[in-house]
């Protein structure tokens, strides 16, 4: 996994903090794999109460990562319990690392 402990953190606190104590996170895509090289961070946290403005939360929770993080891409998948199945968070969860 190529995220620092620092990253780790930083990631989880944020995820909590917008999210709920409970927020789940997961790393998954190129940042898994310590033999790539770049790559964006790809995310999907997991909130068990509902979240209402999904897009505004995402907003939120990328603002403040940029911010402690520095600038790099990141992308952010948000699921709660009002979620539509999807493959990406099947994906996400097979390939992934809980943080």
């Amino acid at each position: 996994m190529r995220l620092t402990p620092v990253q780790i953190d930083t990631i989880k606190s944020t995820a909590q903090a917008v999210l709920g104590e409970g927020a789940q996170v997961t790393l998954f895509g190129s940042r898994v794999d310590d033999d790539k090289k770049g790559g964006d961070i790809d995310l999907l946290m997991e909130s068990a109460i509902p979240v209402r403005n999904k897009p505004l939360v995402i907003g939120k929770i990328y603002a403040q990562l940029i911010r402690q993080l520095g600038d790099r891409k990141i992308d952010i998948l948000v699921k709660d319990p009002a979620s539509a199945p999807v493959p990406v968070f099947d994906i996400a969860r097979q390939t992934g690392v809980r943080l």
